[in-house]
């Protein structure tokens, strides 16, 4: 793992020199050639008043278009938060999780199956590009009770305008409600973007490193004993694994005897060459060079390591035995490690048809695939898949209109036959900003490695391949700038892969029909006082092997408004809530969320006061959250610990503070 890191560090430190051997000047930012292509004043990159205390910054994601700015609003804290309200963990941040909305598997190809942490993870997909005027640091400190921290610190600058790199760190440790709960994270981000002086080439350059670690205990052995707690700390019950007698809370520990590590790094190089007509424009002395491309020569290199490990280094037998059915005799510790190593070479071309319209093109490939896994003391696997892909986008000089379509096919390889088409359009309906979309996708994919035996975890493989296939349909129709917006999905699914247990993957025959709507709506009261309102309704066939809540909603009340001038506040209620259901249960030896029938939830709202404010650049958060545990249990409000899954309660009143605070170099 330490060489891996170190070939990472070492080829973005030779890319910067590369290209700051080559840099000479300043040339135009991302934006210009589509801005002077709309009559739009070119985005002042050229000359600034180093002593202003302003700056200009916006991103893209990676593979995206859309120009975006940060985010600086207050009233919500999950946009700091790696967990969003649509998704619950097992009592503690960066233990396992999973959304309370249903989504099919869009993974056609390659999926090692392990994604209990994919929620904490730095993706590819979230990935921003920056171009800003002057060097941008932030900083982010959350407090918890008993002990949780979580630290952020981010970091972005150009070198002249035609580089640009940034930072990215966070660093969370929870020691945890109850015993053997304690868990971790850590994620970093560095992406590094060049663009020569004429514009003809492009360079981006991305690594991630997320390590998700967390204790396993199996849930509490009673988990009635909550309502007759002596000292009225849950940390006093025993848990179903590790070794309780040696357990106690400390903030500082990142060690893990007992429970699941995962280790995902990645790092894409992708290189861009432009063959088209070049021109410049000439204002006040300073030269700013254009460049319209019509034909684009792309390569993208991505490298995939990933470790997925459980270990117990003090097993209990009759534990086993007793609350998970596993045999397990005379073991001194446990282990299941998979490694895998994931190798893509992928080389495209890009048609410009319109000069003046960049955001018309049409875009062929194909890619290479080398699949690799090692398993200790088993025999390893090898193999590898070719596919072919095209993109086509457009989106009229007006504005008005966006088209997207793209198609995925794997040819040849393990996962032939597997494929990805997906097509949207989207259309803006009024000068207030009111947009509509529609969007299709259709997803042919052979189960998880893990689902097919390829792995060392205590899984039993399917006898046989079927193809899960999934046709999902969308709608939205939204206003941004009036905070609303409605949105509907309908997805049916041929071949459901699923965990029937916590160790037996299964496939259900019959089609899975899931349908969700969901509205979200800022209401104006009064002159500072705002009501937010989010409800998401789910149908599915009850029958199928999946559950869901019918429904799950967050109100906020809160009083809002600018204050002596520099004093943003937000303050008020927060309730969420999801009508019970049947939750999924969790088996720690293989890392799975499985369905089960016996269990049914019995929760209440979730109440959380808050007071969130920011002065100038600084941000702070002050909850005081899960209010809702102070009555105690009774037959008309249920337990006063909620759960997530059986056996799992989640904390009771819980207060954290919190601080961000940006800085402009």
């Amino acid at each position: 793992m330490f060489r891996f890191k170190f070939l990472f560090f070492f080829i973005f430190l030779l890319t910067l020199l590369q290209v700051k051997l080559h840099a000479q000047g300043f040339g135009s930012n991302m934006g210009n050639m589509q801005r002077v292509a709309n009559n739009q004043t070119p985005d002042s990159l050229q000359k600034r008043d180093k002593n202003a205390d302003s700056i200009t910054l916006y991103f893209k994601y990676y593979n995206k278009n859309e120009i975006l700015k940060l985010d600086t609003s207050i009233n919500d804290f999950f946009v700091h938060y790696p967990l969003k309200y649509t998704s619950y963990n097992l009592g503690n941040l960066g233990t396992a999780s999973k959304s309370y909305l249903f989504n099919a598997n869009k993974n056609a190809g390659w999926d090692a199956g392990y994604h209990a942490f994919d929620e904490y993870l730095y993706t590819l997909e979230g990935t921003p590009f920056y171009q800003t005027t002057r060097p941008y640091t932030e900083f982010g400190y959350l407090l918890g009770s008993k002990g949780e921290q979580l630290i952020e610190v981010k970091h972005t600058q150009n070198k002249k305008q035609q580089l640009n790199f940034s930072f990215e760190y966070r660093f969370s440790n929870a020691p945890g409600n109850v015993k053997n709960q304690h868990s971790n994270l850590n994620n970093m981000r560095i992406t590094a973007h060049y663009q020569s002086k004429r514009k003809r080439y492009e360079s981006f350059l991305v690594m991630l490193f997320n390590k998700s670690a967390s204790s396993e205990n199996g849930g509490l052995v009673n988990a009635n004993l909550l309502d007759s707690l002596s000292l009225n700390d849950p940390y006093e019950l025993e848990t179903r694994l590790g070794l309780s007698g040696a357990s106690f809370r400390n903030p500082f520990n990142t060690n893990i005897s007992t429970g699941s590590t995962y280790n995902q790094n990645t790092i894409v190089w992708k290189n861009t060459y432009d063959i088209g007509q070049k021109d410049s424009i000439v204002k006040d002395t300073i030269v700013t060079h254009l460049f319209y491309p019509r034909l684009r020569f792309q390569n993208e290199l991505k490298m995939l390591s990933n470790q997925y490990t459980f270990g117990d280094a003090n097993p209990s037998v009759a534990n086993y035995l007793q609350y998970f059915g596993l045999v397990a005799n005379n073991i001194d510790k446990i282990k299941f490690t998979d490694n895998w190593n994931v190798l893509t070479n992928e080389f495209s071309m890009v048609s410009f048809p319109e000069k003046m319209n960049s955001n018309q093109y049409l875009q062929i490939g194909a890619g290479y695939t080398q699949l690799t896994a090692t398993y200790p003391g088993k025999t390893g696997w090898n193999n590898y898949d070719i596919y072919g892909f095209a993109v086509y986008k457009n989106k009229t000089r007006s504005q008005l209109w966006d088209l997207n379509a793209a198609g995925k096919l794997y040819l040849n390889g393990f996962h032939s036959g597997d494929f990805d088409a997906q097509a949207s359009l989207s259309r803006i309906l009024s000068k207030k900003g009111t947009y509509l979309q529609f969007s299709f996708q259709n997803i042919n994919r052979t189960p998880s490695q893990n689902m097919l035996g390829y792995t060392q975890f205590l899984i039993k493989g399917l006898n046989t391949i079927n193809k899960e296939n999934a046709t999902i349909l969308n709608g939205v129709l939204a206003n941004k700038k009036l905070g609303w917006e409605a949105s509907a999905s309908y997805q049916m699914i041929q071949n459901f892969n699923y965990f029937s247990t916590g160790f037996q993957p299964a496939v259900y025959g019959n089609l899975l029909v899931y349908v969700r709507g969901q509205i979200e709506h800022k209401i104006k009261i009064s002159k500072h006082w705002n009501w937010y309102d989010q409800v998401t309704l789910q149908i599915l066939d009850p029958k199928a092997p999946v559950h869901v809540p019918f429904l799950l909603t967050r109100q906020r009340l809160a009083f809002e408004g600018n204050f002596y001038k520099n004093l943003e506040l937000s303050t008020g209620l927060e309730l969420i809530y999801h009508t019970n259901y049947k939750a999924d249960g969790y088996m720690p030896f293989t890392g799975q969320f499985f369905n089960q029938d016996v269990y049914t939830t019995q929760n209440r709202p979730i109440a959380n006061a808050f007071l969130h404010f920011m002065i100038k650049r600084f941000k702070g958060y002050i909850r005081l959250e899960n209010l809702n545990t102070l009555l105690s249990s009774s037959k008309n409000f249920g337990n006063a610990y909620n759960f997530t899954a059986q056996n799992y309660p989640t904390p009771g009143m819980w207060f954290r503070v919190g601080i961000w605070w940006n800085f402009i170099n």
